[in-house]
């Protein structure tokens, strides 16, 4: 197959193949039901499909759409993986069991956004909730910018930001946006205040799959930051874990981490491996978020400015919100022949990278 034939124009059709890929691989699956409908009607939900015994030793887990209008690119290398019959003779040499997440967040896939239907970033939802919740007092002093009450921002918003960047750096303005914040229900990057249903729904799946493993790799696929096409590999772990950051950097390479700067990612809250370490503490964790970038940050930001405008504004006149829902998009999915066989060639590297690395002594 051409490697743009592993990808779908909507999560309808991304799901059918997922699913007919799955079948035919001879694989085992669940489907975890959504409580909503899909934004054509559709049924939503996260599919799982295991290639490997239930009580493999090794387990890679490879998951996509945590941010669901990322799920374009990662149901692509999961389809992609699904119909390569060496990457699972390669695994099964190696004694690793294969569990496939689709669409850890369907809804944001199917309805074009980036959170979950709680407008929840379920990438900052991996919270103790009993306890007291981070705080970000940039965001709250910039919520009024950030999302202003008129979009197209209004002059005096964009001078506004633009002064604030100019004085305190574009890498201040990503982390004050983007690191995760519980004080605005309707804004950007909201962590909630209760797991959402996906979080929820990935702890059964967990608990399920990953419970009889003693080691455990996780390849979350997202999309947003970086140069167009290159998969920045990120650590997914813990800060301080010394040990997991050096078995990701023997087996992806220059692995960087948002932990000390190195990362294009801003330091976030929150975060979904987290759940690796409480719903499996017995097997040793290996964890990487391969991001792919698409378009400049500032365009990927203003597209989510826009959607969340939109959201929280259902009277904008049609033509508006068609512009915005496919700005939203292509912030996350760039539908070329050329990304998608970048996407594709990196994506398949990292797995068979993985699988080796779950097989090393």
């Amino acid at each position: 197959m051409h490697a743009a034939d592993h990808f779908a124009p909507n999560y309808a059709e991304a799901r059918g193949m997922f699913l007919a890929a799955a079948d035919a691989a001879g694989l085992a699956r669940q489907a975890h039901r959504h409580p909503l409908l899909g934004r054509d009607g559709e049924l939503l939900a996260m599919d799982v499909a295991r290639f490997g015994p239930a009580g493999a030793a090794r387990l890679l887990l490879i998951s996509s759409a945590c941010h669901g209008a990322e799920g374009f690119c990662g149901s692509g290398v999961q389809h992609a993986l699904l119909t390569d019959p060496s990457f699972h003779s390669q695994a099964a040499e190696a004694g690793v069991a294969v569990l496939y997440v689709h669409a850890l967040n369907p809804y944001g896939f199917s309805w074009l956004r980036r959170v979950t239907h709680e407008n929840v970033d379920l990438n900052r939802n991996f919270h103790d909730f009993s306890r007291p919740l981070p705080e970000n007092p940039a965001y709250d002093a910039l919520a009024h910018l950030i999302l202003p009450a008129t979009w197209p921002a209004a002059p005096d918003v964009t001078d506004a930001v633009d002064a604030w960047i100019a004085a305190q750096g574009q890498r201040a303005w990503q982390k004050a946006v983007s690191s995760g914040q519980h004080s605005h229900p309707q804004g950007l990057f909201y962590g909630g205040r209760n797991p959402t249903w996906s979080q929820q729904t990935l702890r059964h799946v967990l608990q399920d799959h990953g419970v009889r493993c003693t080691r455990l790799a996780w390849l979350d696929l997202h999309t947003g930051l970086g140069p167009s096409g290159h998969a920045e590999p990120i650590h997914a772990g813990p800060d301080g874990d010394a040990a997991a950051l050096a078995r990701a950097r023997a087996w992806w390479g220059e692995v960087t981490s948002t932990h000390d700067g190195s990362s294009t990612s801003a330091p976030l809250t929150g975060l979904m491996w987290n759940a690796a370490h409480q719903e499996c503490p017995q097997a040793e964790h290996t964890g990487l978020a391969l991001e792919y970038g698409t378009l400049p940050l500032v365009d990927v930001l203003n597209a989510l400015r826009a959607e969340h405008w939109l959201e929280n504004h259902p009277e904008a006149d049609a033509a508006q919100a068609a512009a915005i829902k496919r700005q939203c998009r292509d912030a996350f999915y760039v539908d070329t022949d050329e990304w998608k066989r970048r996407v594709v060639e990196q994506g398949l590297t990292a797995a068979r990278q993985a699988v080796a690395g779950l097989a090393s002594a």
